[in-house]
């Protein structure tokens, strides 16, 4: 089984998308989405945003860690590392339920 990677920009922000063959559906990488929305390129401010988003929406009774999936991204120290991808319909329910508007653009995108 082979995973094609695909990279997207969103203003100017890289967004990695892999194509999984098994589930016939392409994932993208929250960590990149993340920093798309907030414009901010800090790795580890995307994290630790995505962290508190999780524990945002976990409280509101929103799950989108169990939708989501891990795949081996290339990461900002050269090494392939999981990262969190989240599917079409899961981005779209992390761009709705994002805490500003930024992610309304994003949605259209």
């Amino acid at each position: 089984m082979s995973n094609d990677i695909s990279i997207r920009f969103y203003k100017d922000h890289k967004v990695r998308a892999i194509w999984d063959e098994k589930q016939n559906q392409w994932w993208f990488s929250v960590l990149d989405i993340v920093g798309a929305i907030n414009e901010q390129d800090d790795h580890e401010k995307n994290r630790n945003y995505w962290k508190y988003l999780k524990g945002k929406m976990a409280k509101d009774g929103i799950q989108l860690v169990c939708v989501t999936n891990h795949f081996k991204l290339m990461a900002p120290d050269g090494k392939q590392r999981a990262a969190d991808a989240l599917d079409a319909e899961a981005v779209q329910t992390l761009a709705q339920n994002y805490p500003n508007n930024r992610a309304n653009a994003f949605l259209n995108w």
